[in-house]
């Protein structure tokens, strides 16, 4: 399963969040895995079968993927950490939500999307 993984760019996203998706066995596309340069998300989502996006941090780049998976019929995972308030906006897009504030739970709440 090809799974893209979005976020905004105002944390340490490949140790907050590429690091503990890397111990599941999945092909996951990490964006900003090698730099920071833009990346053609647009395409990348069309051969995709979910998205997880980390929405703990607010990002226009963020919301613009999230509509093209939207557009494209990419089911959408949200993560954000515990306590943090996401847009009431997402809710429309969809349903599964997942708040963690640990590796391990991160880790916990994505395998039961992972069929």
């Amino acid at each position: 399963m090809r799974v893209y993984v979005g976020h905004s760019g105002s944390f340490d996203f490949r140790k907050e969040l590429y690091e503990p998706l890397k111990r599941l066995s999945f092909e996951f596309v990490f964006p900003h895995e090698k730099t920071g340069e833009p990346f053609n998300s647009k395409e990348v989502l069309k051969s995709c079968r979910l998205m997880i996006a980390e929405v703990s941090y607010p990002s226009t780049g963020l919301g613009i993927e999230i509509g093209w998976a939207d557009m494209y019929g990419v089911p959408i995972v949200f993560i954000h950490k515990k306590g943090v308030k996401v847009s009431d906006a997402l809710k429309v897009i969809g349903k599964d939500f997942i708040e963690y504030s640990s590796d391990e739970e991160l880790i916990a709440g994505i395998r039961k999307f992972m069929h």
